[in-house]
């Protein structure tokens, strides 16, 4: 079995900045992917956006709404996911998920077996 946990959600204003960490345990020695979604306000249960992945070999791709904002970064030693959010808008608000898997190439949810609880994150003045 496999474990994901995230932590670092929080309320923030317009403009700031918040730090999401990811950590997967279990079964994980041929997961080659990890990932950050988010499902936002008002969105179907089932809709998660990609925010961003990273392979084991260095293959990274962000949406195209990140416009810079967030960087993540990646320790396959440890299998931790670190999503640093700054200039954080109030449509940037919603529930933040880490996803695992052995493989990815898209930012597609339906490609991502192990999923953690997700973390709130709130932007609002």
């Amino acid at each position: 079995q496999v474990k994901v946990e995230e932590s670092g959600g929080g309320s923030v204003l317009p403009g700031g900045s918040l730090r999401l960490s990811c950590a997967a345990s279990g079964d994980i020695s041929r997961k080659e992917c990890m990932a950050w979604f988010r499902r936002r306000p008002g969105a179907e249960r089932e809709r998660r956006e990609g925010v961003v992945y990273i392979r084991e070999d260095g293959d990274k791709l962000y949406a195209d709404f990140v416009e810079g904002r967030f960087t993540a970064s990646a320790d396959y030693a440890t299998h931790s996911l670190v999503l640093q959010m700054n200039n954080l808008k109030p449509e940037d608000s919603g529930i933040y998920y880490c996803a695992v898997d052995w493989w990815c190439s898209s930012l597609d949810a339906a490609d991502f077996d192990h999923w953690g609880q997700g973390t709130q994150v709130t932007v609002s003045s």
